[in-house]
């Protein structure tokens, strides 16, 4: 177990991310995401994240109903704000498909990181998620508000921190610089940092992670798959939620033929690279069944061969500053 920053929020190595039960591009059964969340339990994962953004909702309720019987002092849970949910006025026909969720299109998002949206946005969650407190919140994916972000909702995030409400703070995003900006400007305790340190993209290692590590903030990564094409590559997989482009597929396959050749998984490979950085207090997958979370549990507790990360250095598809997993003598 890691802790996140100076917060006493302790995080499982891996983490569960409930993106996926909240019904991502297809739908899952409830039954589906309920033995999700049971193997991710049974593989000693510990830490899950969520969102209002998830499913416009189900995420969060299917990930309360599963914790619903665990000793509540034995996980760690994390939302997001700045995401309010509204009731569609009218017929709710349609779905969410637009915004990437198979689900009936009952509420709309309103972007609102007002200090009255982050504590309105709280506490639907902690209805929704049947819980008296969460333990992390983070503002999510504030690019397009930066000003009200810093001006209006971190300060609302460092009140309820204060106050006991939360015991820790962050910022959940898909790109570095405004991350760094939160790490170095403010008090938070993390940021998650969502597939831009992969295999694939390693930009967060120019200035993100020094930064956090200097500061003593901690990083969750998320995306370490690139949402699929450090899964499986193949033709149509994707890459940041679009098919991924022929450069990038072959650089994946290329990434393959080596890990095989020495023994290993790609999968194994792209959850061990950003664990090893000493500033990453947590990995976060996505996993839509019982199957794919224990796939991932197991590919997380293989050792990768010094060999392997010694080609991709060699070939030039690791910097050579990256820190890679070091293995114990046998």
């Amino acid at each position: 177990m890691s802790t996140l920053g100076k917060s006493g929020v302790e995080v499982s190595p891996l983490a569960f991310g409930a993106a996926a039960i909240g019904n991502l591009f297809t739908a899952v059964s409830d039954e589906q995401a309920y033995e999700a969340v049971d193997a991710a339990w049974s593989g000693g994962i510990r830490y899950f994240d969520t969102a209002p953004h998830y499913g416009i909702g189900l995420a969060e309720r299917r990930l309360g109903a599963a914790l619903r019987d665990r000793p509540r002092a034995e996980y760690t849970v994390s939302t997001k704000v700045g995401r309010l949910l509204e009731p569609t006025d009218g017929d709710a026909g349609g779905d969410d498909l637009d915004n990437g969720f198979a689900v009936p299109a009952t509420h709309h998002r309103v972007w609102d990181f007002s200090a009255d949206g982050v504590r309105r946005s709280l506490d639907a969650s902690l209805e929704r998620l049947g819980l008296d407190h969460v333990d992390a919140v983070y503002l999510h994916d504030p690019d397009d508000h930066a000003e009200q972000a810093f001006r209006e909702a971190y300060p609302a995030l460092e009140k309820l921190r204060a106050a006991g409400v939360l015991g820790a703070i962050g910022v959940g995003m898909n790109q570095t610089e405004m991350l760094t900006r939160f790490v170095s400007d403010t008090d938070v305790d993390v940021v998650l940092c969502a597939g831009r340190y992969t295999l694939l993209d390693h930009r967060a290692l120019t200035e993100l992670l020094p930064a956090a590590q200097d500061r003593g903030t901690s990083v969750v990564i998320g995306g370490a798959f690139n949402s699929g094409l450090l899964a499986d590559p193949k033709p149509g997989a994707t890459y940041n939620y679009a098919v991924a482009a022929p450069e990038l597929l072959d650089r994946a396959l290329r990434l393959k033929a080596i890990a095989e050749r020495h023994g290993t998984t790609l999968r194994a490979a792209a959850l061990a690279f950003p664990a090893a950085h000493p500033a990453v207090a947590s990995v976060l997958v996505g996993a839509r069944s019982p199957h794919e979370v224990r796939d991932c549990v197991e590919q997380f507790a293989t050792a990768v061969p010094a060999a392997f990360w010694q080609e991709l250095r060699a070939e030039n598809l690791l910097p050579s500053d990256a820190p890679v997993p070091v293995q114990e003598p046998s």
